[in-house]
């Protein structure tokens, strides 16, 4: 019988990757994503996974923050949609990591890397069929990097072409999408069949114990009612905010319309006073496209996005 629990679902990923027992797990998803020279050995997980962080239902939790044995912040996250200003919320989530390091008249030279890395359950560049994106600082003319500094990864997994057939000689970040894509259709033989690796092993052992154990798997469910309501907002949000922006676009131009509108229906769903059209008359299209990234941010922040 398939096992049925999606390692996707917020309380399962934590589950699996954030339990301190279950750092073997981390490790290895770690080392697929990044390959590293010298892989990474030990991680120490920062905010470990606690049922406690369950409890409010409309809290989306995706993401392990972790520092390995050569002192690197590591922070990995599960993102189920694409919200305006991903980039720049993960790169500005890579930069705090790294300024945080430092407290009142440390040497900067004690500064270690800071790497965010987000696996996306939606496709963000459309233009492109390459799934793995590493983005550093460098110099454009010469090439040279600023190395042990910042890095923000992105993981698009759908772009990742999986067949059971051939997942065995598979490279590990493909074995690990696959995991985390079709766990839920596999018995636990079928699948350590199939990912035989002792990281894959250990993720597999934590998978089946959600399935089993009644209290586990009745937070799961409840959490993956969560996922799908959260799903639901966000696109009935969206399509609200298209509907709003095409009626006024062909007065105020399409693009400003669709924003001034899905700005107008998060500040709904985040119970906030909504600007009127004439409120907003004086801002530009970026600025209003700012206004809704903020809005965006706080949703995410209460879970409403």
């Amino acid at each position: 019988m398939p096992l049925g629990i999606r390692p996707l679902v917020d309380f399962a990923f934590k589950k699996i990757f954030g339990s301190p027992e279950n750092t073997s797990a981390l490790i290895g998803l770690l080392n697929a994503v990044l390959k590293l020279q010298s892989p990474i050995r030990e991680v120490t997980i920062l905010n470990p996974f606690s049922y406690q962080e369950f409890e409010d239902a409309k809290q989306i939790v995706l993401d392990v923050r972790a520092r390995d044995q050569s002192d690197r912040w590591l922070n990995i996250e599960m993102q189920v949609s694409i919200a305006s200003g991903l980039l720049k919320r993960l790169t500005y989530y890579a930069c705090s990591m790294y300024v945080d390091q430092l407290q009142s008249g440390d040497n900067y030279s004690n500064l270690n890397p800071a790497i965010s890395i987000c696996l996306l359950n939606k496709n963000l560049f459309t233009d492109s069929p390459q799934p793995h994106h590493r983005f550093q600082m460098l110099d454009r003319s010469s090439g040279r990097q600023l190395t042990d500094a910042i890095e923000v990864h992105t993981v698009e997994l759908l772009k990742y072409n999986l067949e059971e057939a051939s997942i065995a000689t598979a490279s590990r970040i493909e074995q690990w999408v696959f995991f985390l894509l079709r766990a839920h259709e596999f018995d636990e033989k079928r699948l350590r069949e199939l990912l035989p690796a002792i990281e894959f092993q250990q993720a597999i052992a934590t998978v089946a114990t959600i399935s089993e154990k009644t209290e586990d798997r009745s937070m799961y469910d409840q959490r993956e009612k969560a996922l799908r309501d959260h799903e639901w907002r966000l696109a009935a949000a969206r399509e609200e905010g298209e509907k709003i922006g095409e009626a006024r676009g062909e007065a105020k131009g399409e693009a400003r319309g669709v924003v001034l509108g899905r700005i107008q229906i998060l500040q709904s769903i985040l119970s906030m006073m909504v600007s009127s059209e004439a409120a907003l008359r004086d801002a530009t299209t970026e600025q209003l496209i700012e206004i809704e990234a903020d809005l965006q941010r706080i949703a995410r922040a209460r879970g409403q996005a």
